[in-house]
């Protein structure tokens, strides 16, 4: 609450000034977006197994697959416009442009719907000879899908970015992104509930549709809000800079390097408005030739004679917080791969078990991923208001972002722990008696687990990458975490292939599988991983914020 009166103080401050851009009056207008775009993803995306199982006719793991490759498309995406935001548009734009393409998206999804030759004719009851969907069909479908995840994932994250320019220090942007990402999994539990309950039992025309309108209402919702968004004018393609950085260093390999400032070029950088480093750090020193200065580099004037053999120090030093911060970002892809299997293998386990709770209510298969995402929300909501001010009034500081990903690590392991467990004993229920369904509320403490463990990993990681990378590369920061799932989810898709070629693990019937095993193996992936990351955390060297 202080932080959100400090900076309404802010928003006043610069109102008096004469600028009424930026602070909290922008505030409404962005979580307003995420929220109307956020339904909208997950009730398309969230629900894309069942959809292509019932409507389809696709088998479970091949649907299962292609979910995971339209997640993964919409966390890749980011990183594309966000290099695009960086070095040319600025934020707005882009998620402009972003929210039209998805719009776009849900219209074909929701036409495949309600247009019959758009899809395989139902299979008959009780046949297992089911027609495949024609080219045609394949076409409009994964096109529909493909520009909605593509939409999704332009404009979810430089969201974030255009939010988090909105305020100057780093704990009012720790606020900014801890009720960002709540609004986020809000929306996706009412999506995820409601949305996934009228797709199962009215129709699915119904479903999208209100996901398409949802779409609509954040684009309004978003350009309704421009006049009060703090400009993030493009600063020059920043990737670029950085790419000379490496050619320059490896053109320079056999140059010694000075401990002289005035041998290294400190010319002011455009791109990056801050005071220049007057000598390169000695950290990864192999890079520092790239600004060392030797015959033909400069022109009479002192100006770069060719940009592709000299650069600035801060452009090296940019360079290198990157790579620096490489192993944490690895040790991230798998953490999150893990998440993207269980999500859409609990799809497959929750069709094959007993969703009656109570009499007259059945639960949605699809909205079994409902519930990491109610943990998520409650956590989020605990830490921020409960947690992490005792834990700061009995330590005197809050934790550090990097203790509370160690923590979202561990949490995920025992999550797959609990998952391997939960389809052990369901299996020998349904091998012992077929006709006796284990009941789907078994699924719930595995799912809590995981979701209360990225409470603690999502937000800490976007924040930390925003805090820790050049300013010139903000946009393209907060899209680092999209990135690692979009690894994660295209790895699982890979990783869920192999496995079905080299073992009976996952056959398209899970009752006659051994899907407890592959859990088992993420334990043992994730085990591993934590302990890299425990190398790394220990090893790595914080930026200033």
């Amino acid at each position: 609450m202080d932080d959100t009166l400090t900076c309404r103080g802010e928003a006043r401050q610069n109102m008096s000034s004469g600028s009424e851009r930026g602070g909290w009056i922008s505030f409404p207008f962005i979580i307003g977006s995420m929220a109307g775009m956020s339904l909208a993803a997950a009730g398309i995306i969230g629900n894309l197994i069942v959809y292509l199982i019932r409507e389809f006719n696709i088998k479970s793991i091949t649907a299962a697959q292609v979910a995971n490759v339209a997640n993964g498309s919409s966390s890749l995406f980011p990183i594309v416009a966000a290099i695009i935001a960086d070095s040319f548009f600025g934020s707005f734009p882009v998620a402009l442009v972003s929210s039209c393409v998805s719009f776009l998206g849900t219209i074909i999804i929701v036409l495949t719907t309600i247009i019959n030759s758009l899809k395989p004719n139902p299979c008959s009851n009780g046949s297992n000879l089911c027609n495949s969907p024609s080219k045609f069909q394949y076409a409009v479908l994964y096109g529909g899908i493909a520009l909605s995840a593509i939409g999704f994932g332009g404009a979810r994250f430089t969201t974030a970015s255009l939010g988090a320019n909105q305020f100057n220090e780093a704990k009012h942007q720790d606020v900014f992104f801890n009720w960002f990402f709540l609004t986020w999994y809000i929306a996706s539990v009412v999506s995820f509930t409601g949305l996934f309950y009228v797709q199962d039992n009215v129709s699915w025309a119904w479903g999208f549709g209100v996901c398409s309108l949802g779409n609509l209402i954040g684009l309004v919702i978003l350009l309704l809000g421009y006049r009060f968004y703090r400009p993030d004018d493009a600063q020059g393609s920043a990737f670029l800079d950085l790419a000379r950085v490496l050619v320059a260093s490896i053109r320079k390999w056999k140059s010694q390097l000075s401990s002289t400032a005035k041998d290294y070029y400190n010319a002011h950088d455009e791109i990056v408005p801050v005071q220049p480093v007057a000598i390169p750090g000695k950290r990864l020193r192999f890079f520092n030739r790239a600004a060392l200065i030797i015959d033909g580099d400069l022109q009479r004037d002192g100006q770069i004679e060719k940009s592709w053999r000299l650069c600035t120090v801060q452009q090296v030093e940019d360079f290198k917080a990157i790579i620096g911060i490489l192993p944490l970002w690895s040790s991230s892809i798998f953490l999150s791969t893990p998440i993207g299997i269980q999500g859409s293998m609990t799809v497959l386990q929750a069709l094959a078990m007993d969703r009656h709770i109570g009499p007259h209510f059945k639960f949605p298969a699809g909205s079994i991923t409902v519930i990491p995402l109610i943990s998520t929300s409650i956590f989020l909501a605990l830490l921020d208001r409960v947690l992490w001010p005792a834990w700061q009034k009995l330590n005197g500081k809050s934790p550090t972002t990097l203790q509370q990903i160690g923590v979202g690590h561990v949490l995920n392991v025992l999550g797959m722990v609990v998952s391997a467990l939960v389809e052990s004993k369901r299996l020998k229920i349904a091998h012992s008696d077929p006709t006796v369904a284990m009941s789907i509320l078994w699924l719930f403490p595995q799912l809590v687990l995981v979701g209360t463990g990225e409470s603690f990993h999502f937000p800490a990681q976007v924040a930390f990458y925003y805090q820790q990378l050049p300013q010139s590369l903000r946009s393209t920061s907060t899209a680092m975490i999209s990135m690692i799932i979009g690894i994660s989810f295209y790895l699982s898709t890979a990783l869920i292939d192999q496995v079905r070629r080299s073992t009976d693990w996952l056959p398209d019937d899970i009752n006659h599988g051994r899907l407890d095993n592959f859990y088992w193996m993420l334990v043992l992936v994730g085990g591993i991983n934590f302990v890299y990351y425990l190398v790394c955390s220990t090893l790595y060297k914080h930026a200033k914020v």
